[in-house]
């Protein structure tokens, strides 16, 4: 009996060492090909001005908290987009609210009172009522002593069919700000007016209620949500061990906090490439995913990656991030 026994034991301590040497095998970076291009570079609001991220919330005025200005682009607009872009961005991220009369204008903020001489929404107005708008007018760097962008932004809020007009063969992220579904309908009746391959340049995030809604409308969108993001993750942390890649994970995007991101299933390379062949962008964000907007915006931020790293990288410094892999 006691020799059964030990002869069980010993079966099972094969069977857990050859478990453990498969799962590592299986999910090791080491014996990974890895890609030798650059990372992906996404410009979070294009060429912003910047602020201290401690403390902020959805209702934070950021514009009253601004750093000294290191330059003059102001978030969202189609000249710090092209900086952006000329920078080293791949993709430029921007915000769209519905207008009055149904259109999309490209403004970061839940209503026009911060950052604008105008006060609500921008359901409240008309397109061109917007444009007529200065959007550097609440900008200010030591508490509103000095607004040095205060006459500057005069029409300068673009729609997103300026955007679109301005920028026909780059990859941009649409952001939906709201969670009404009305609005994804909306944008998805805007969206399938362009030609198929002009939509697979574009990404769409935001609101669950609003994704859901553009998906079901744009099957062939490539979009990104907390339903969308747990949908993949979760079932890929439970299975993906084994190489498992959950159907929910195919044609989308992954914003991933880097404090998370090692515990995936064989983070960076393996994960990266299963990834890849389900034609999903993968995109690490700073932090651990509690901080609002948090990207990797100094040099110091890029050496926690790991070596090599090639997957996509959220920034709100593509004018610093950028010259490092030019």
């Amino acid at each position: 009996m006691n020799r059964l026994k030990k002869i069980f034991k010993n079966k099972i301590v094969i069977f857990l060492i050859v478990l453990i040497v498969f799962i590592y095998l299986n999910n090791s970076s080491l014996l990974t090909k890895q890609d030798s291009g650059d990372p992906l570079l996404l410009a979070h609001r294009g060429l912003a001005q910047t602020f201290p991220m401690e403390g902020i919330t959805n209702d934070t005025c950021t514009a009253e908290r601004i750093h000294e200005p290191e330059h003059s682009f102001l978030e969202n607009t189609l000249s710090s987009m092209e900086a952006a872009f000329h920078t080293g961005a791949d993709i430029v991220e921007f915000d769209v609210h519905i207008t009055k009369d149904r259109q999309f204008a490209v403004f970061h903020d839940w209503t026009l009172d911060c950052r604008t001489n105008a006060e609500g929404v921008t359901r409240d107005y008309t397109m061109a009522e917007l444009k007529n708008l200065d959007i550097g007018y609440g900008y200010t760097a030591d508490g509103g002593k000095t607004y040095p962008f205060r006459g500057k932004g005069i029409g300068m809020m673009p729609s997103l069919t300026e955007v679109l007009t301005h920028f026909p063969e780059n990859s941009l992220l649409i952001h939906i700000k709201s969670n009404d579904p009305k609005e994804g309908e909306l944008l998805a009746e805007y969206l399938s007016k362009l030609p198929e391959k002009r939509r697979s340049q574009l990404t769409v995030y935001g609101g669950d209620q609003p994704v859901t809604a553009l998906k079901e409308k744009l099957p062939d969108m490539r979009v990104m949500s907390k339903v969308t993001m747990k949908s993949c993750l979760l079932p890929y942390l439970a299975a993906g061990w084994i190489g498992y890649v959950p159907a929910a994970c195919e044609h989308t995007q992954l914003h991933i906090p880097e404090k998370i991101a090692p515990w995936l299933w064989g983070w960076p390379n393996k994960f990266l490439n299963r990834m890849d062949q389900a034609d999903t962008r993968v995109i690490v964000v700073g932090g651990n995913g509690s901080e609002f907007s948090r990207g990797l915006d100094t040099p110091e931020d890029i050496e926690r990656l790991p070596s090599n790293y090639s997957g996509g990288i959220w920034t709100n410094r593509i004018d610093i991030i950028g010259p490092l892999y030019q």
